[in-house]
């Protein structure tokens, strides 16, 4: 069973950065896996903001290029998205999600319906 631990949440003033982290288990040495991060802020549908593959292939959102990064440690099972010169706007709920179908799209726009696994979530709020 895959799971997954967001943390790194908070709130910032607009301008400053954070670092979530997403503490992955249960995929086996070998295995192909697409771990992503979702935002959700209030009122709003969940939306895809960043993903990559076991292969290292990486994709962030087009209005996200150049402020957010995403990134894995493998060696601490560890995903990470780098959040810079955050403003108001990136106020969500952040999700880490995951899946294991190579056949299956793993990109910053992929579906939210191709993910099977799911965090709790942390807060990121920025404040103007």
């Amino acid at each position: 069973q895959v799971q997954l631990v967001e943390s790194g949440g908070g709130s910032v003033q607009s301008g400053g950065s954070l670092r979530l982290s997403c503490e992955v288990s249960g995929y086996l040495y070998g295995d192909y896996y697409c771990l992503a991060w979702f935002r959700q802020a209030p009122g709003q549908e969940r939306e895809g903001v960043a993903a990559i593959n076991s292969d290292g292939i990486t994709s962030v959102a087009d209005a996200l290029t150049g402020r957010f990064t995403i990134s894995e440690d493998t060696a601490k099972n560890t995903l990470y998205l780098q959040m810079n010169n955050l403003k108001p706007e990136d106020t969500a709920m952040y999700y880490c999600a995951s899946h294991g179908t190579f056949q299956a799209s793993c990109t910053a726009f992929s579906a939210r319906g191709l993910f099977r696994y799911w965090g709790q979530g942390t807060q990121v709020t920025v404040s103007s």
